[in-house]
């Protein structure tokens, strides 16, 4: 794990326990339980199944939150990105970035871009043009949420220490030697050094400037060429700022690939629809009557 991992506030049992009764059976994922609530209703948002992938309706200029829960009872790490983009470097995406270690049955809200160990810039449905992605270039990944999920590796046992002899210790002390060397064959770890929170974990070279602009161009085509919707998309927004606590702590991956990855799309409800990923039902056909004021009978009707 690389050092810039942040660990969360303690909860009691108590509190795990009422989180656990509250979660809805929409929640994805194995390792943990992943939803998007509407911060400003408290409403958690309803996941859609549709062409392979989760959907979830969002409303613009609603702030939102990603929440998750650690379903075992052993430590995992939450690497976030919204919109392709790590919401606590600001890199473009990547497994092996900073995230979020959540105890065992853990549960926490992640609500906005993470500015330092005490704030964040709130999450905020918005246009695409005004979204934290967009406006630092990166637009071709704008409507998706995703949690990569590591394991943690357990700690390697200290190697059993067999004690010498009492004659060849006795003859150690006398030629000089420490009394206490066994002791120090046991490695202590260095001390960790927490990078600064706005340090990036991996920087990756940056692109040619060609590079960029053809990339930029590619997207934009692809916007150009996708079908007509009855909304704007939306994207996640830079909101204000907020106070959200975290420390630094230590992790070590089981492996370099997540054990699980949960990908979330999202878009306005009325773009859902249309694109056929919510099923509204259909209104039932009126069918015309020879005899309208006639076929059903009348009784004396309940006072205002």
């Amino acid at each position: 794990m690389k050092p810039g991992s942040f660990t969360l506030p303690a909860v009691t049992a108590l509190a795990a326990l009422l989180a656990l009764a509250s979660l809805p059976a929409q929640a994805i994922g194995r390792l943990a339980d992943v939803t998007i609530v509407d911060r400003d209703t408290g409403a958690t948002l309803p996941v859609h199944y549709a062409k392979g992938e989760y959907w979830v309706a969002g409303c613009p200029g609603a702030r939102y939150a990603i929440t998750v829960r650690n379903r075992s009872g052993e430590r995992v790490l939450a690497v976030p990105s919204v919109d392709g983009v790590n919401v606590l470097s600001g890199e473009t995406a990547a497994w092996d970035q900073r995230g979020y270690v959540f105890s065992p049955y853990e549960r926490y809200q992640i609500t906005g871009w993470r500015k330092s160990d005490s704030q964040v810039a709130a999450f905020e449905f918005s246009s695409i043009a005004n979204s934290y992605a967009s406006r630092t270039g990166r637009p071709a990944h704008v409507g998706v949420i995703g949690v990569a999920l590591f394991r943690e590796q357990p700690p390697v046992p200290s190697p059993a220490v067999t004690p010498e002899p009492y004659s060849q210790s006795q003859r150690r002390e006398n030629s000089g030697g420490n009394g206490n060397s066994l002791g120090r064959l046991r490695e202590e770890p260095a001390p960790h050094q927490p990078l600064p929170s706005a340090a990036p974990a991996a920087a990756a070279p940056a692109p040619s400037s060609e590079a960029e602009s053809s990339a930029r161009s590619m997207a934009a085509d692809s916007v150009a060429r996708a079908a007509p919707m009855p909304s704007a998309k939306l994207g996640t927004a830079h909101g204000q700022r907020e106070t959200s606590v975290v420390s630094h702590t230590t992790f070590t991956r089981l492996q370099d690939q997540p054990n699980e990855v949960i990908s979330i799309r999202y878009d306005s409800r009325e773009n859902l629809v249309a694109s056929g990923v919510i099923r509204e039902p259909l209104a039932r056909p009126h069918v015309p009557r020879a005899f309208p004021q006639s076929d059903n009978p009348s009784y004396v009707p309940d006072p205002r």
